[in-house]
């Protein structure tokens, strides 16, 4: 379907079969629940209402947000309020590690919102997260999700230098429509950090991307060649779903054979990993991303 013809179709009403979410159970799920509710301990999984905890804790798997809840960014499709955030609290690197600890979490993703506010964009609260989940959870592996810092080297060098088993940072969509979908974000400097982590000593590095927000099936495949040329390893693909009626429309709902055909022609690529599916999120099966 041509951009021209795309543009003037009508936004799909009601969400097809399979995104349709079971609810989740299992022992394990029901016992960390019981611990973050008993110690009030904050998840992405929990205040994200991720369609995957179910399965994801199953495996002990958690996301976990630092730097608070307020974005110095205001991207159009993301549900994270937008505004002045608070002050860092430098004790909360001990808190995270000791969430992480009492779940008992063996692979663990930490992300961020953007902290453009701060001279060091918040990356110094991040080194000292992971030196913290290390010190007091050495058998648990990481992921850390990161901003872009505004591409500023001397803040990756600080992600670089706590060694992560994976690095990942989010393209979110293709490039035509990068300027309305992650206002403050460019495509280009998201895939020189990506191509700076990997080349300064990362190990895996990892990023995801949208569907449903108005791109053509060139421009996707596109986009998982350009991370391929920035030596990515790990590509998440997953349907975007609008958080409430201020953010960007869904203009469409990719089928689960569309899906598979992006899972064939990035393993044929080359990436170690891809993650696609109308339930796809960042972190989903993020434990295996390591392998």
């Amino acid at each position: 379907m041509s951009e021209a013809v795309k543009e003037n179709v009508a936004p799909p009403k009601g969400k097809p079969k399979w995104l349709r979410v079971k609810l989740p159970t299992g022992k394990k799920y029901t016992q960390l629940r019981g611990l973050v509710d008993k110690y009030d301990l904050h998840t992405i999984c929990t205040s994200g209402s991720c369609p995957n905890m179910g399965e994801c804790w199953g495996e002990g798997t958690a996301t976990f947000m630092i730097l608070g809840n307020i974005c110095t960014r205001s991207c159009g499709f993301c549900g994270v309020k937008t505004g002045r955030p608070e002050n860092v609290d430098w004790a909360e690197p001990e808190k995270v590690a000791r969430s992480i600890k009492i779940m008992g979490i063996k692979h663990a993703v930490i992300t961020s919102v953007d902290r453009d506010d701060l001279k060091d964009m918040g990356s110094i609260i991040w080194a000292e997260t992971v030196k913290a989940i290390r010190r007091m959870n050495p058998q648990t592996t990481l992921e850390t999700l990161i901003p872009d810092f505004q591409g500023i080297e001397k803040h990756l060098d600080r992600i670089i230098s706590v060694s992560p088993e994976v690095v990942s940072h989010n393209m979110e969509t293709v490039k035509r429509l990068t300027r309305e979908v992650r206002i403050q974000a460019k495509y280009e400097r998201s895939l020189e950090v990506l191509r700076y982590l990997r080349a300064n000593g990362v190990n895996r590095t990892k990023s995801g991307i949208m569907l449903g927000l108005g791109e053509l099936e060139e421009e996707v495949i596109q986009t998982m060649r350009d991370l391929r040329d920035a030596n990515v390893d790990v590509v998440t693909i997953g349907q975007y779903l609008q958080p409430s009626k201020k953010h960007l429309p869904v203009k469409e709902f990719i089928t689960p054979d569309q899906f598979k055909k992006y899972e064939e022609i990035g393993l044929k690529m080359g990436f170690r990993h891809v993650e696609s599916g109308a339930l796809v999120r960042s972190s989903y099966k993020a434990h295996k991303h390591i392998h």
